[in-house]
């Protein structure tokens, strides 16, 4: 089996700076890097990673606490997380959190026993517990989809990343409104949660600019969940005054929601406009197919590891959020043809949306 000295020997340089290029503890020139990589390949060296860890005190592992794994658009995100880990040679440890404040804490404890450098997490709704224990042991920790409430001193305990909220969704309504709806309904998510605080403020800012009053009856909360959704749904339906067009505020809710519109035999968009806040593969197969507004998934899971690795790196780093835009795809479900959309139909309108 090789070793680091056969390593060192074959690409003619010292064993320190092989090691230097397995740990990256210090800035090795391109040409000499490479070397020690070609040399790894082609001698087959394995790395001891535990004896590693014990010189090092780092593990090159990274906790993920993500709900909902079966929902495409977090599949999205861990595919793009697990992508920068083995990009920067971190391996991943994986628990699911169920949106339960207490299996959370639970899991981020395990996690953090598990010795890993550092966490990415998707807090639930009420995170106060998992934020006073990782505050406590002082683990460094990226929140990402869902934010935290920024603390009375104006700085974010924690590096956080996620989408546009509150701009897309006015977008989607702003689309809405010059179609002529007056009476928009929107099936939103868990109470609690950022996204869905935002949301609902994108609702309340695409009502304004089209000088519209808020009715709180047209609001329905579908707990982020399918079965949640139907019931929103059947609720915003069965009032007196309908709304002529939905919009739904995450792509679970908006399967409940199809689910409920077919059993009350109501078509899209013949009888009802629909609008879709998370776009997934099976929304163009859909018929019609699905108006919505896409997430940068995978980017908000790559941009998770690149600022936990920024935080590992140096620990002082002035906190940061960062924001991703979303990309506004256009249809047939809110009421319109492609050839009857004004900008460039065919495209899907990337960058921010207002």
């Amino acid at each position: 089996m090789a070793t680091m000295a056969d390593v060192a020997r074959h690409a003619g340089v010292s064993v320190a700076t092989v090691s230097h290029v397995l740990n990256d503890t210090r800035v090795v020139r391109p040409a000499t890097r490479q070397a020690v990589l070609d040399a790894i390949e082609v001698l087959g060296y394995t790395p001891n990673t535990l004896a590693r860890s014990l010189v090092t005190a780092r593990t090159r592992s990274i906790g993920l606490a993500v709900s909902a794994i079966s929902n495409p658009y977090f599949t999205e995100i861990l595919q793009g997380v697990e992508a920068g880990a083995l990009e920067h040679g971190y391996s991943l440890l994986f628990a699911g959190p169920h949106d339960d404040p207490g299996h959370e804490r639970k899991v981020v404890q395990l996690l953090h026993e598990r010795r890993v450098d550092g966490m990415i997490v998707a807090p639930s709704a009420d995170p106060g517990a998992l934020v006073a224990y990782l505050t406590r042991h002082d683990v460094p920790t990226v929140f990402l989809d869902r934010l935290l409430d920024t603390p009375s001193d104006s700085t974010p305990r924690f590096d956080q990343v996620c989408a546009e909220n509150a701009e897309p969704m006015a977008r989607l309504m702003a689309h809405l409104t010059a179609l002529g709806h007056k009476r928009i309904g929107l099936v939103a998510g868990r109470p609690g949660l950022s996204t869905t605080a935002e949301r609902i403020a994108g609702y309340h800012i695409g009502l304004a600019s089209a000088g519209l009053a808020y009715d709180e009856r047209l609001v329905a909360h579908g707990d982020s969940e399918s079965e949640g959704a139907e019931r929103a749904t059947a609720a915003l339906l069965s009032l007196a005054a309908p709304p002529t067009a939905l919009v739904t505020a995450n792509n679970v809710m908006t399967l409940g929601t199809l689910r409920a519109l077919r059993e009350l035999g109501v078509t899209v968009p013949d009888d009802l406009a629909l609008c879709c806040f998370d776009d997934f593969a099976w929304a163009d197969l859909f018929s019609p197919r699905l108006t919505a507004i896409s997430q940068p998934g995978k980017d908000i899971g790559a941009q998770a590891v690149r600022l936990l690795l920024d935080r590992l790196a140096d620990p002082d780093l002035p906190t940061r959020t960062v924001r991703l835009p979303c990309t506004f795809v256009h249809r047939e479900s809110c009421g319109c043809s492609d050839r009857e959309h004004p900008e460039n139909p065919r495209q899907a309108e990337k960058g921010p949306v207002s």
